[in-house]
């Protein structure tokens, strides 16, 4: 793996489909969200699909917004987004943003394995974010078990 992408992984039990619904639902980004950064969706299309884009309200050290672009897209299966400042911060869109948010599923015996990765190969300033790997990597492991609570509590 690349030294500018964090992945972890957890099995969950339950099908991929009905975890796949769930973090591909922008909707409910606030309820799995492991680092309580993420607070509402916007611009949000009928379905995510290759393409699609959404807003994202966010709040670390204040509130700001960021759009996000359906990058890769695999029903069931994987999906990812590349979430960058709005097009109304253009003149920053280059160093702020770029970051890649990853989920694959793979059914295994017991559930279903969930990895999230955060990818920074197109991060502007990667070389100021990467210094967050510890804390965000605490993060989406708190993110896949929120997954996995409310997933198997409904």
């Amino acid at each position: 793996m690349s030294r500018w992408v964090e992945t972890v992984e957890r099995v969950i039990p339950a099908p991929a489909e009905r975890i796949f619904r769930l973090v591909a639902d922008p909707r409910r980004h606030q309820d799995i969200d492991g680092s309580g950064t993420v607070r509402d969706a916007t611009d949000l299309p009928e379905q995510l699909s290759l393409g699609a884009t959404f807003g994202m309200n966010m709040q670390y050290g204040g509130s700001y917004s960021m759009t996000s672009t359906v990058i890769e897209f695999e029903d069931g299966r994987r999906i990812a987004w590349q979430s960058r400042p709005p097009d109304g911060g253009a003149r920053w869109r280059h160093l702020f943003g770029g970051r890649i948010w990853r989920y694959e599923l793979e059914p295994v015996e017991g559930g279903t394995r969930v990895r999230e990765s955060w990818d920074l190969t197109e991060e502007g300033l990667r070389a100021l974010v990467i210094g967050y790997r510890r804390k965000t990597r605490s993060n989406m492991q708190a993110t896949l078990k929120r997954i996995e609570d409310l997933d198997t509590s409904e």
